[in-house]
């Protein structure tokens, strides 16, 4: 082991919990930073990511167009759209400052995999984010819609109601598509065995379900929806842990 990772090593080993509680407010505080930046360049493209928001609804309803009951409804809505836009714009920077927090307590020979993590987050983030308004929205927007004229209610929703529903689940799945980084990382620094990754599917795919009827809104479609990806990205999880033992396990005994 060269001086320098001995040094990274020792020194985080020997990180006080105020140095990291001061890590952490750093951190914290660049990312928003960015977060306030990528806001502030959404905010003046708001009416094309809107256009871009409700076009699954607009399949769906083209001759509705959505209302605001309120004077500040059409605000309120563009303000959140702008917020949400502004956290995927800024999703690197804010997943680097993250991990960086992350690093402080990994040994050297752990940060390496930082550099696969921060893209691989990114990607996962913003890919659960579109994989919801693209995949999902339409079908749970349809199945309220239909469910609505099957009661002889007719659809009138609010602009403000309707970006509220999609930026929160956009934002649920995007985190929620963080499993397989979270599975890796547990295995890699020991916190979990492969073997009792492998032994938990059953009371994992239960948790991810309670987990999905918390987090989505009280429809089937939501639910479902959610949680078969996220137990496919358990599964990717876990994969991934086998991959990287094996391939250490080799190492091992080639040596």
């Amino acid at each position: 082991m060269g001086k320098d990772e001995t040094k990274q090593n020792t020194h985080s080993k020997t990180m006080s919990l105020g140095d990291h509680l001061e890590e952490l407010r750093f951190r914290i505080m660049f990312a928003l930073v960015g977060l306030a930046i990528g806001t502030i360049i959404c905010f003046f493209f708001g009416t094309k990511i809107i256009t871009f928001i409700e076009a699954p609804y607009n399949a769906l309803m083209p001759d509705h167009p959505l209302s605001a009951l309120a004077p500040a409804d059409a605000f309120i809505g563009y303000m959140k759209v702008s917020l949400m836009s502004g956290l995927i714009l800024s999703s690197p920077w804010v997943f680097y400052q993250l991990w960086m927090f992350v690093s402080a307590g990994l040994y050297a020979k752990e940060k390496r995999y930082m550099h696969i993590a921060v893209p691989f987050s990114v990607a996962l983030f913003i890919g659960g984010a579109l994989f919801f308004l693209f995949v999902v929205a339409p079908i749970s927007l349809g199945f309220f819609i239909k469910f609505g004229r099957f009661m002889n209610v007719a659809p009138n929703w609010t602009f403000q109601n309707y970006v509220s529903f999609v930026t929160v689940l956009m934002l649920v799945f995007g985190l929620g598509f963080q499993t397989p980084i979270a599975i890796f990382f547990l295995n890699k620094t020991n916190l979990v065995s492969l073997d009792a990754l492998r032994k938990s599917r059953k009371y994992t795919l239960l948790c991810i379900f309670v987990l999905a009827a918390v987090a989505t809104p009280p429809d089937v479609i939501s639910q479902i929806t959610l949680a078969i990806p996220l137990y496919l990205l358990f599964e990717l999880g876990i994969a991934l842990s086998y991959l990287s033992n094996r391939k250490k396990n080799l190492k091992n005994s080639d040596a």
